[in-house]
């Protein structure tokens, strides 16, 4: 993870990173539940366990990031 923030940066040359803090943790949920849910075999009640999160949670994040197929 740090070397893809390090790259982000870099490729940004002398301009200023913009809501870096957020991107990186966008990304970094994407992923995850991106890997979850495809450990889970699609089931959301199991991916939500394993995440400690609410089925209707994860049902809305999978929405924002358009993994809802």
């Amino acid at each position: 993870m740090r070397s893809v923030v390090e790259e982000y940066l870099d490729d940004l040359h002398d301009e200023a990173p913009l809501a870096l803090h957020e991107r990186v943790l966008a990304e970094a949920e994407r992923a995850l539940l991106q890997t979850v849910m495809q450990r889970a075999e699609g089931r959301r009640v199991v991916a939500a366990a394993w995440l400690g999160i609410n089925r209707n949670t994860l049902t809305k994040k999978l929405q924002r990031y358009g993994l809802d197929n």
